[in-house]
């Protein structure tokens, strides 16, 4: 298989201006960063709607073989069409382009929208050793939840702070399904739910601008420290 090009021409479908767009990377559980391989012969579409599975894409790892699934390319035009990048279909799950570093990549993306949230939250995740991330099959009052072996996950991305009914909330889903909770929050945390999330053990963490997570109470301090 040859190696396509980081970077291809996208046309915007509404106002056709183009763009010139390189594929993300992001590090396998092994460290090597990979990135889904791009079709430069395709067409980007509008993206009108949302669902859980169109929005990922497997790519497998040239040095280890491990299939990951990561989020489906998009590029944002000016004039506020999102736009779904080709990706090249026979390439899909077959081994991934490796991009040129071999230095590990930062297990984070900046966030700009709540879809970016959770994919910090599951690059986290990932380095925590969870591979399969997936949608949680409870939705939870506020925010996205998901769901790995053992953990039970809730992504906030408003902007207000998580009150101390979500925190014990997600305590409830977690107890529910023998799992463990982790909460991700934008805005923070009230100090009540803060309180509350000690007393039952729930790790918090905080998501910055940047995508890295912060633990915020001593919990998410001892989970962190088991991050690869």
């Amino acid at each position: 298989m040859g190696v396509m090009s980081e970077t291809i021409s996208v046309c915007c479908t509404a106002c056709g201006r183009r763009h010139r767009y390189t594929a993300p990377s992001y590090p396998c559980v092994c460290g090597a960063p990979v990135a889904p391989e791009l079709d430069p012969r395709g067409a980007a579409t509008a993206v009108t709607h949302r669902t859980w599975d169109e929005e990922w894409v497997a790519v497998r790892c040239a040095a280890c073989g491990a299939q990951s699934r990561w989020p489906r390319p998009e590029l944002g035009c000016p004039c506020g069409t999102v736009l779904s990048v080709p990706v090249d279909r026979a390439a899909t799950g077959r081994t991934g382009r490796t991009p040129g570093s071999r230095v590990p990549a930062h297990r984070a993306v900046p966030i700009r929208t709540a879809r970016d949230a959770v994919t910090a939250a599951v690059l986290y995740l990932r380095g925590l050793g969870h591979r399969d991330v997936r949608r949680a099959d409870q939705r939870p009052l506020s925010g996205i939840g998901l769901a790995a072996p053992g953990i039970v996950v809730q992504v906030d991305p408003t902007v207000g702070p998580a009150s101390v009914r979500d925190v014990e909330c997600l305590w409830l889903t977690a107890m529910a399904e023998s799992a463990r909770g982790v909460y991700f929050s934008l805005a923070g945390y009230a100090e009540d739910a803060r309180a509350r999330a000690d007393l039952l053990d729930v790790p918090l963490f905080v998501l910055d601008p940047s995508g890295v997570p912060r633990p915020v109470n001593a919990p998410a301090v001892a989970l962190d420290a088991t991050a690869g």
